[in-house]
């Protein structure tokens, strides 16, 4: 695989950048090309969740994570320094996640973490340490636009990470490198094989931003109570219990676990696959519909806490197109302006538009233009 170096230094001095290395292949390659484009390289590993650990070694998991980012850092040659925003991460990102899915939401802290943490503070300490840029691994394009910076969908479609960057600020943005996005998947891992590191076919972190693949539901009830409720069905009967609305998330496919009881009569009625269709806090009810009900489908919503990437656009807004969730579908839509929110009009009516969930617009080219909180 060859590495792009059409944006070689051209002065002598190399201009330096601060670069988020997680220990994943993404973030080292990430490096690897940048060196090769002439820049000067500090890898910093951002500590921000040490609560949850490997269940085979013991060890928190970003013990395990830090040690893979050293490796890299040492077998690259370049300075290793690590950031800590544990508590900034608990108060700004976690406490809120809690508070949204107390309140029957379905928020998106992937996208709060990098608004709120990642991005603005690697930049305050790229400042410090006299670097022109920041970077990291993501999997998206920044291309520039009348004098202002954009994302855009990157080569690699699955892997598709704007729909958790829409958040992020102009003055961030503008110096922000990310050296992937013209990459696939495995076009990465290749140039990490022919650079001998160990990480190449290290598997990809899920799951949510610097806590890492858990079960959401048991983690959420470290801090949230059961609110046992009925669950109705579309008509209106009880057909089962639930043991909080909190726990569920639209279109949630229901499955046999301890949160959830349906009578076996109406699963035997239906003779289908059971969603969550509705979920009404005043009344601590679920309703749940049988596979592509009617119920199921929204084509009108609205967006809050909105963020454009640059200055606000003329609306209405046409033949743009919005996703509702990471790697959905791009599906076209109407968006006009009421007050501090935006209505959005779906030219289809589509499943599982969760209160909470983030909304991001693009334009039929693919560039992001911004987005925010999806609300009814």
């Amino acid at each position: 695989i060859l590495i792009s170096s059409n944006i070689t230094m051209k002065n002598k001095t190399k201009q330096k950048v601060l670069l988020g290395l997680s220990g994943g292949v993404d973030s080292a390659v990430a490096t690897i090309i940048l060196q090769k484009q002439g820049y000067e390289v500090i890898g910093a590993f951002m500590r921000c969740f040490s609560d949850e650990k490997n269940k085979l070694t013991g060890e928190c998991n970003w013990i395990e994570d830090k040690k893979e980012a050293q490796k890299i850092a040492t077998k690259l040659k370049i300075k290793f320094i690590e950031l800590n925003y544990e508590k900034e991460y608990t108060s700004q990102v976690i406490k809120p996640m809690f508070k949204a899915y107390a309140q029957g939401k379905t928020p998106n802290p992937d996208a709060d973490c990098n608004t709120i943490i990642k991005f603005p503070f690697l930049s305050k300490e790229a400042k410090k340490l006299g670097c022109e840029y920041i970077a990291t691994g993501h999997y998206a394009k920044k291309i520039q636009k009348d004098k202002e910076f954009y994302l855009k969908v990157p080569k690699d479609k699955k892997k598709d990470q704007t729909y958790f960057l829409y958040g992020i600020k102009q003055q961030d943005l503008k110096r922000t490198l990310f050296p992937i996005g013209g990459y696939t998947k495995s076009e990465v891992r290749k140039i990490a094989k022919s650079n001998h590191l160990d990480n190449w076919n290290r598997q990809s972190t899920r799951g949510l931003c610097f806590i890492g693949n858990i079960n959401v539901k048991q983690f959420l009830k470290q801090k949230i109570k059961n609110k046992p409720g009925k669950i109705l069905s579309p008509e209106g009967s009880v057909v089962g219990t639930h043991q909080g609305i909190q726990f569920f998330t639209i279109r949630e496919r229901i499955g046999n676990n301890e949160n959830i009881q349906i009578s076996d009569e109406y699963r035997n009625k239906t003779k289908s696959k059971l969603y969550i269709s509705k979920k009404d806090k005043k009344r601590n009810t679920i309703i749940v519909t049988p596979e592509n009900h009617k119920l199921l489908f929204k084509n009108k919503f609205q967006i809050k806490k909105v963020i454009f990437t640059s200055n606000t656009p003329k609306f209405p807004l046409k033949d743009i197109k919005i996703r509702i969730r990471h790697l959905g579908q791009l599906i076209p839509a109407q968006i006009t302006k009421k007050g501090n929110n935006l209505i959005v009009i779906l030219k289809k009516p589509t499943q599982g538009i969760a209160e909470g969930q983030s909304a991001v617009i693009y334009t039929k080219q693919g560039i992001m233009l911004g987005g925010g909180e999806i609300t009814y």
